[in-house]
């Protein structure tokens, strides 16, 4: 277990910008930074402005996440959203987990500035890229 010791500071700077308690810890804590060892699925995608997540995604049997992990370049927006993406998705069936949107990423992080919307849609689309990659690569 890794414990991250953060200043006021850092926790003060990112409420000022506009970002919730929530989105504040899922940032500080990142708890799902990373990558996982013989992951089912790997996939990558690049943002708008220019940000790259790599998800990996551990699915079992029946068709459920066990476990996803991204690593990022990237923001504390986008950091956030991929952390809270993560929390919405595991233990979720495949087709579950591609019914996450936006708004749902956005309710867990209660605010992040505005011009930050942009990272929770590609928190989103990395996943569902990750989980639809899968998909077309097992048989039916």
């Amino acid at each position: 277990m890794t414990i991250i010791v953060t200043s006021n500071a850092e926790r003060k700077m990112l409420s000022e910008a506009g970002y919730a308690d929530p989105a504040i810890n899922y940032y500080l804590e990142k708890k799902y930074m990373g990558y996982i060892e013989n992951a089912d699925q790997v996939s990558e995608n690049v943002g708008s402005c220019g940000d790259t997540m790599k998800i990996y995604l551990k699915i079992d049997d029946q068709k459920i996440i066990r476990d996803a992990r991204y690593e990022i370049t990237g923001c504390a927006g986008a950091i956030s959203a991929a952390m809270a993406a993560v929390d919405l998705v595991k233990g979720k069936t495949i087709d579950e987990a591609l019914k996450i949107n936006d708004g749902d990423v956005f309710k867990i992080l209660e605010n992040i500035p505005e011009k930050k919307h942009h990272c929770i849609q590609l928190a989103v689309k990395t996943m569902h890229k990750g989980i639809f990659d899968f998909k077309n690569k097992i048989p039916s």
